[in-house]
This record gives structure tokens, sequence and C-alpha cells, in this order.
């Protein structure tokens, strides 16, 4: 092969391969710009105190911005026309979108949940058909914890179709323990030992108060319901507090607790063989 076959070549070849490599230096270095943009992002709107989880949504928007501007640049330096490009990305986004509905009514409830804020993070909620503590608030999905430390993800669509009970909101909760006393026990005696369970019971709030109040008249029992606040986080404990002092006064007390029986009567000898 002679000189000038390989300078021909060379001629050639050298000007795709330098485009390819400059390519191949544009992706790496806007993928490293990508993690920059994002951190950075994420530290700015920390430093201006802005809520967590739209902090993580601008850090997201501005590492997907800066990888698709590296993209459009590397084609554009391996010689691909960036125009006739962006006329494509533009064809192929909007037959992606009309295939991808759900996945882009799931982005566009994941920014109505970032703006208008039913939750944060920490909060403890139920949504889509699941309680739990909100850990990661995504553009597309948000990622619950529950009670039994299982982690849940919730697409944001089926969170904004539906009902949201936010319990950390206010930041106390009021919860209620339903108990029955045996007939014949005086009721203000028995107000007055349930009341004083509630309020010797660990985790119950002194303010609000806690309050007894007359819920009916069971087959056995006259049943009373004790209603006590505490904070949105102790709400469990509180309970159980509860449930458990609530026991112990009624013993103290000597208010009995009734259970359900059943009472069989034997028929006279006379009336069984004339009912055969």
């Amino acid at each position: 092969m002679d000189v000038e076959t390989l300078r021909s070549w060379y001629e050639m070849a050298w000007p795709l391969a330098s485009s390819v490599l400059l390519g191949i230096v544009i992706l790496v270095v806007g993928w490293m710009a990508s993690k920059w943009a994002q951190k950075l992002t994420h530290r700015a709107a920390q430093r201006s105190k802005l809520d967590e989880a739209l902090g993580r949504f601008f850090a997201s928007i501005a590492r997907y911005t800066v990888l698709a501007a590296t993209v459009i640049a590397a084609l554009g330096a391996v010689g691909v026309e960036t125009t006739s490009l962006l006329t494509v990305f533009a064809t192929a986004g909007l037959a992606i979108g009309l295939a991808l509905q759900g996945s882009l009514a799931n982005f566009a409830a994941g920014v109505m949940i970032l703006f208008f804020r039913p939750f944060d993070l920490g909060d403890k909620i139920t949504a889509g058909g699941h309680t739990g503590v909100v850990d990661d608030i995504g553009l597309f999905a948000s990622t619950f914890i529950t009670p039994d430390n299982e982690t849940i993800v919730i697409p944001n669509g089926a969170i904004i179709g539906g009902s949201i009970v936010n319990f950390t909101r206010q930041g106390t909760l009021r919860g209620g323990v339903g108990v029955g006393v045996a007939y014949g026990t005086e009721v203000p005696n028995a107000m007055e030992v349930l009341l004083r369970a509630a309020k010797r019971t660990d985790l119950v709030l002194v303010d609000p108060e806690p309050h007894i109040a007359l819920e009916g008249f069971g087959a056995s029992s006259v049943d009373f319901t004790v209603y006590a606040w505490t904070k949105a986080g102790d709400y469990l404990a509180m309970l159980h507090n509860l449930r458990t002092t609530i026991y112990e006064e009624l013993n103290a007390a000597g208010i009995e607790i009734p259970f359900d029986q059943v009472v069989m009567h034997n028929a006279p000898a006379d009336e069984a063989q004339a009912a055969k």
C-alpha cells in the first residue's frame, strides 16, 4: 500500500475519529456536569430554605436538562444536524407522550403535590390505599414507609386521584377507647374513674383535656368512650397506655367489665316430652 493511499485514508478517517472522540468527551463531561448541577441546585435550595421535596424536584430537573443539552451537543459534534434532530425529538416526544399518558399524568400529579403541598416529607398519611410515613416525593411516584417498616412506592396519580388523610399536619390527634361497664354501675362514678384513668395516662395531653362520653346501652353493658389527645407521633403508644390504665383503674375501683354470656335453661321433663 503506497503512501498516497494511506494519506487519503488518514484524511478521511481522522475528521470522523476526532468528531467521535469529541462526542465521547462531551458525553462524559456532560454526565459529570449533570451530577454537579443536581448537587449545586439541591444545595442552593437548602441555603434558600426551600422545602426539601421541592429542592429534590428542582435538582432532578436541572440534571435532566443538562443531560438533554449534552446529548444534543455530542450529536452535533459528530456531524448530526441538530436542527433536524430537534424536529425528530419533538415528533418522537409527541409519540412517546401519547404512548405514556399514564406516566405523564403521574408527572403532572407529582408537580401538583410539590406545589400544593397536601403533605410533606416525614408526614404520616393515608393515600392511594396505603398508610405510612412519606419518605420521598418523586417526579412520577412517592415512597412511603409503613409502621411495619415496609417500603411502598405509589404512583403520584393514584395519590392525587383519591382522598388524602394527613395525620401529622395539625400536630395532635384525638383517640378514643371504648369500654363497657356492668349494668347497675353508677354512671357518675364510672365516668369519674375513666376520667382519672385518662388524666394519669402517659402521653395523654393536658390541653385539650380528655373527656368521657356515654355512647349507648349494649346487651350486657353501659358503653362509654374515653377520648384523649396526644402528639401525632405518639398516637398508637398513647392508645395502648390508655387501655392499660383504664383496665387498672376499673379493677381498682371494683367496677365490673362484663362479657357476653349465653344463658341456657333446661325445660321441665313434661315440657320436653310435649315438645317431642
